[in-house]
């Protein structure tokens, strides 16, 4: 016998877009809403077809999308979302892979499958997983803390993942393993302990034809990955674990600083992310505030300076992640080379006291700056701390207690420096934003895709590069040698950074760039495109490059037109998804003195974006140093 979906009365206050209270008066006012079909007094659980019918009738039911009336019957009250949804992922990946679609063994999913088809058909399999993933990422009962799309790209950026290989040995539900996608990674490799979560993370792999095994089971007790490494670990352990497997793991060859202590878990994760590590490689993980303190961890800690491993300790703001009341850290190791002298200065930072999507970028720009400049120095925000000095009884890594007191004077002349560089900044936005007028569109323009203009000698397709080895190569600290180019990578062209990379010898070949190339990263969460104003790099991994024929396509025109939206729409497999197909993406055809007025004008648009960043960049700067002098009373306010 088929069994309807429920809902609960807060799920039918959503679905008419009402208050909680609505529905109440409508259960006392209306003798024919429908009766509780289970729950308990308290809550309640309503069938969600006599619910859907009433408001319909009541006229209190706005339309929905396919998607919508889907996952609602999808996932009734009291049932896991992550199972339905994999059952319904199963299904839409046969469906991909030309298979005979499985008939799922539950009867209430088996008779949706005339819903799932149609919306696979209407939608294509990958983004009617993608709509129904949304619905399940959105807040509610039964839904897990995922760690949030803006702090999984800031952890993936941080470790430098590139064109390399990946590991997150806590996948939960993918979040860290998407962004490594995002940000090019050539393979994912993951474990997990909850089954639906991990077979939920292995379909959206699998449906983006991402190589790599996504495995289940507990990774501290039953490794589903000994003995390899891989050139990033990425991962958001669990917190506070009494029973992770101390006593059966007290010699277990992954301890390669030391025994873990039985009440330093999160530290056990530090330790297998290591292990996992080729040699040059980094690893990020979040942590808790208190095991850059805990006395029991201090020996562990040492150790990890000691020897180079850490390398910094990262204090993010309140909110960034659940638990969302405490200030989590991001950890950065990296696994030295037996050889390597351990470097003499770690890296810690301050930004609890903003908010990730304004400090993100300035903690990844801290990050950069210490490695190619171990003495960087930010006054209350970054701190390149001597080991030596960390190495106390305590040894302590929490960045607010290690922070140097800022000079009475410096921050005074701080202040009104970064505020006159901040206003002369923002006083020349009106003269970088083009001059536009609307004209009618014109019905008859023509377009050419990128794979027409380089058939016709327009314009020259290059990349993208992939990695030749996972496991070969030189070790690669991230910063280019002495007198080697650096390499553009997909996180400076995102940000519009100068080329930040190092050829760790696994590029395969070497592209030089010149001035006038176009670049454009092959997996990103938006289609991006950059002009190359400066030669000498090289073209890092998962980039295309299009080298335009100067007599026939202008470079700035060319990078403009490929950043449209309808480009995002018409160069990705399918909407909504992350890897692009350049090749597909459309030019309009222009003569090139036309092509050289509009490039202009993209050149332009391009110069007004990256002073908006770095008008946030220094706003953000500007607002802690003002702060910072107001409370000891060594700035003013003048207009008081």
């Amino acid at each position: 016998m088929q069994v309807n979906p429920t809902i609960t009365a807060a799920e039918i206050a959503r679905l008419a877009g009402v208050g909680r209270a609505a529905v109440s008066n409508w259960r006392k006012r209306h003798a024919d809403f429908p009766a509780p079909v289970g729950g308990t007094a308290g809550s309640p659980e309503f069938d969600l077809i006599q619910v859907e019918q009433w408001l319909r009738a009541q006229g209190k039911l706005a339309e929905t999308t396919a998607a919508d009336r889907l996952w609602r019957r999808l996932v009734p009250a009291g049932e896991s979302p992550a199972a339905g949804l994999a059952a319904v992922g199963a299904r839409l990946l046969d469906r991909q892979r030309g298979k005979r679609p499985r008939r799922p063994a539950d009867a209430r999913l088996a008779a949706l499958t005339p819903d799932i088809d149609a919306l696979a058909d209407d939608l294509g399999p990958q983004r009617a997983f993608d709509e129904l993933w949304q619905r399940f990422s959105a807040p509610g009962p039964g839904r897990p803390f995922a760690t949030p799309d803006d702090l999984a790209d800031l952890m993936v950026a941080l470790a430098d993942v590139g064109g390399g290989s990946v590991l997150d040995p806590a996948a939960g539900t993918g979040a860290v393993l998407r962004a490594a996608v995002r940000a090019g990674c050539t393979s994912a490799y993951g474990q997990e302990l909850d089954d639906d979560l991990a077979r939920l993370a292995a379909l959206w792999l699998a449906l983006r034809e991402v190589p790599g095994e996504l495995d289940t089971g507990d990774s501290l007790r039953a490794d589903a990955f000994a003995g390899h490494t891989f050139d990033a670990v990425v991962c958001h352990p669990p917190f506070g674990a009494t029973n992770w497997g101390d006593q059966e793991l007290g010699h277990d060859p992954r301890w390669i600083v030391g025994t873990t202590p039985r009440t330093e878990p999160e530290l056990a994760w530090v330790q297998h992310a290591l292990a996992h590590l080729r040699a040059g490689g980094h690893t990020v993980l979040l942590m808790p505030p208190t095991v850059a303190s805990r006395r029991a961890g201090r020996r562990i800690r040492a150790e990890l300076l000691r020897r180079g491993a850490l390398r910094a300790v990262i204090a993010l703001p309140v909110g960034a992640a659940a638990p969302h009341g405490v200030p989590l850290h991001l950890w950065v190791l990296r696994r030295p080379a037996t050889d390597a002298p351990p470097p003499a200065r770690t890296l810690l930072v301050d930004a609890a006291g903003g908010e990730l999507a304004g400090t993100g970028p300035r903690i990844l720009a801290a990050w950069r700056a210490f490695r190619t400049d171990a003495e960087i120095e930010q006054a209350g925000f970054a701190h390149a701390v001597p080991v030596v000095e960390l190495l106390d009884e305590a040894v302590d890594l929490t960045p607010a207690r290690r922070q140097p007191a800022v000079a009475v004077g410096a921050t005074g002349e701080q202040v009104v420096r970064t505020r006159a560089r901040l206003a002369a900044l923002v006083g020349d936005l009106p003269a970088l934003l083009p001059q536009v007028t609307p004209i009618p569109a014109e019905p008859e323009a023509e377009f050419l895709t990128v794979a027409e203009l380089a058939r016709s000698g327009a314009v020259q397709l290059l990349g993208p590069i992939r990695a030749t080895s996972t496991e070969a190569g030189p070790v690669d600290d991230g910063v280019p040698a002495a007198g080697s180019p650096p390499v553009l990578t997909v996180p400076d062209v995102l940000a519009g950074s100068a080329p930040s990379g190092a050829d760790d010898g696994r590029l395969g070949q070497e592209i030089p760039l010149d001035v006038g190339d176009v670049v454009v990263p092959m997996v990103a969460r938006q289609l991006t495109a950059r002009v190359v104003t400066n030669p000498g790099a090289r073209l890092g991994r998962n980039l295309y490059l299009l080298r335009p024929n100067r007599a026939a396509l202008d470079p700035w025109f060319l990078a403009g037109q490929l950043r449209t939206s309808a480009n995002e729409k018409q160069a990705s497999s399918l909407s909504g998804t992350l890897r692009f197909d350049i090749r597909r993406a459309q030019v309009r055809r222009l003569p090139l003195d036309e092509q050289r007025a509009t490039g202009e004008a993209f050149r332009r648009l391009d110069a007004f974006e990256s002073a908006l960043r770095q008008a946030t960049s220094l706003g953000a700067e500007l607002v802690q140093l003002t702060a910072d002098g107001l409370a000891r009373g060594v700035v003013r306010s003048d207009g008081v």
